[in-house]
């Protein structure tokens, strides 16, 4: 994503979490926004619709009310939803979803971790993993979502935001390569 639909999606989502977290509704609305942003994802003719300059603001509106309506979505959820198809950012849902998940893990102290392993991990190995690597982020919660991925050859690889922790297998077998190399 270019830098400036970055920071679109980022200001779009800080003043909804604002106004969220001033009405208490910060959970309820992260969940609204989540699944409306996985609706219209499935959706490319609907966001083509809510991107057009040319159609009125008034049938725009009108469109996102019937579907907030549908979806039972909150008042708060449904007036963003109408803000941003009117502003034309309806391109955007997928990437202002991820930027209000990232404040509230924040506000919450949660750090999300992608996980990869060569085999799935049993509980043991995934609570002592998670121990570990929560000590390193200096005691957040971690919301661990664990992929297998059969490239690996054994190991792990986890990524918090930019960090990534290498502990496979092939990595381990590449240093050991460049050292017999260098020797």
């Amino acid at each position: 994503m270019a830098k400036h639909s970055e920071a679109v999606a980022k200001s779009y989502a800080k003043a909804l979490f604002e106004l969220a977290r001033e009405r208490n509704q910060v959970d309820a609305v992260g969940t609204e926004l989540e699944a409306v942003a996985a609706l219209v994802a499935q959706q490319p003719e609907l966001v083509a619709f809510l991107s057009r300059p040319w159609v009125p603001a008034t049938t725009k509106r009108g469109a996102v009310a019937e579907m907030a309506a549908r979806l039972g979505v909150s008042p708060l959820t449904r007036d963003f939803l109408a803000l941003i198809a009117t502003r034309n950012r309806a391109d955007h849902l997928s990437a202002i979803a991820a930027a209000y998940r990232a404040l509230d893990d924040v506000a919450h102290g949660r750090a999300r971790v992608k996980l990869r392993s060569a085999i799935a991990l049993t509980d043991a190995e995934r609570a002592n993993l998670g121990a570990r690597l929560s000590r390193m982020l200096q005691g957040r919660t971690l919301v661990i979502e664990e992929v297998v991925d059969p490239q690996l050859l054994g190991g792990f690889v986890a990524e918090v935001g930019s960090m990534i922790l290498d502990g496979s297998l092939d990595t381990q077998l590449d240093r050991m390569r460049d050292r017999l190399a260098r020797a």
